[in-house]
């Protein structure tokens, strides 16, 4: 029987490039606000929801803002990356992305995807490959958000597979921890210093050998059980 059954794949810097939208949009705000705003503050909202987002971008505001003014402001920005997520398409996949998908589901892998953005089924849509996953979790339907394990947890349910046979793929700090925490194993993509926790981390998913290896015992290697870099 096969250690990993199940792949569960953030959205955003994983599946496509949508940071850049995000950023675009919180910018906008931000200039509107008259607060300073730049691709350093950017990086610690990534992974997290929309609200927690925007109360970093308020630390470097003097004004106290009630709740109703922030879900405004909240909502405001997602009205902007909305606009914005219109110009997607299936070219927007990230590279190696259809690959990976096409050969897990050749390998009767379950995979879902679980993002902190409430607007995944959009993008997905947008993608061309929505009927692609087996089950979509966004922050609509959780509770607790990154780091907190649910949403990860949720997804492992919905695909009828227990954590401990799921593979979580992330890209932000605040993910690897949801998936440690869900006890699934962690690949990071991106930047190693930053995904240092995972139990593997590549720089992109181009090399999906190095990750079939986990659900399939035919791949020369076996599977893997200690942290990978990509030395690439």
């Amino acid at each position: 029987m096969l250690k990993y059954r199940g792949a569960i794949f953030d959205l955003d810097g994983v599946i496509t490039d949508t940071a850049r939208y995000h950023y675009e949009a919180w910018k906008r705000l931000s200039d509107e606000l008259g607060i300073y705003f730049d691709e350093k503050i950017n990086e610690r909202l990534k992974g997290i929801g929309r609200l927690q987002s925007l109360e970093i971008i308020l630390e470097k505001s003097k004004k106290q803002f009630s709740m109703e003014e922030k879900r405004y402001f909240a909502d405001k920005k997602n009205q902007y990356y909305r606009e914005m997520i219109k110009s997607i398409t299936p070219k927007d996949l990230l590279p190696g992305i259809p690959e990976l998908i096409r050969e897990l589901k050749e390998r009767g892998i379950k995979i879902a995807v679980a993002s902190a953005s409430r607007n995944a089924f959009t993008v997905l849509k947008n993608l061309g490959i929505s009927d692609k996953f087996d089950y979509i979790v966004d922050a609509s339907r959780i509770k607790k958000g990154k780091p907190h394990p649910e949403l990860f947890l949720t997804a492992a349910e919905n695909i009828g597979l227990k954590p401990d046979v799921c593979v979580g793929i992330e890209d932000s700090a605040a993910g690897i921890e949801a998936i440690k925490r869900a006890g699934m194993f962690a690949i990071g993509v991106g930047d190693f210093e930053i995904l240092k926790k995972a139990d593997m981390v590549l720089k992109d998913l181009r090399d999906t050998e190095k990750i079939l290896r986990l659900f399939s015992i035919n791949v020369p290697g076996g599977i893997h059980t200690k942290k990978v870099r990509d030395s690439r």
